[in-house]
């Protein structure tokens, strides 16, 4: 199928079948034992937040568990041109996630749409 702009020109040729982007969403649940206090969890949400957004250009916050201390969940999403390029930042952000924190990584989850 080809489409038209509003002006009439011509955009993007896609064939029914054929997905022009994918959506991938991380979930990160993390274990915290030394926060004391939701100001403190506060702080090291918003560092891992903006280090994630600064270096992959994606979208992430803390998306669970905002009253418990000691248990950090942040959400990470974006959208892609291919599977292998989702799978290939997800690759990324886990392990940097991992190096780039002192928290427990206790789950993680990974969804491409």
């Amino acid at each position: 199928m080809k489409g038209r702009s509003p002006a009439g020109n011509s955009y993007c040729s896609v064939d029914d079948n054929e997905e022009i982007m994918k959506v991938f969403a991380m979930t990160f649940r993390l274990h915290a034992p030394w926060v004391n206090s939701l100001k403190e969890k506060r702080m090291i949400v918003k560092s891992l937040v903006a280090k994630l957004q600064n270096k992959f250009h994606v979208s992430a916050t803390e998306v669970d568990e905002q009253d418990i201390h000691h248990i950090i969940v942040v959400g990470v999403a974006a959208i892609v041109p291919h599977n292998a390029m989702a799978d290939s930042i997800m690759d990324e952000i886990s392990g940097f996630v991992e190096n780039n924190t002192e928290a427990k990584i206790l789950d993680e989850t990974r969804e491409i749409r």
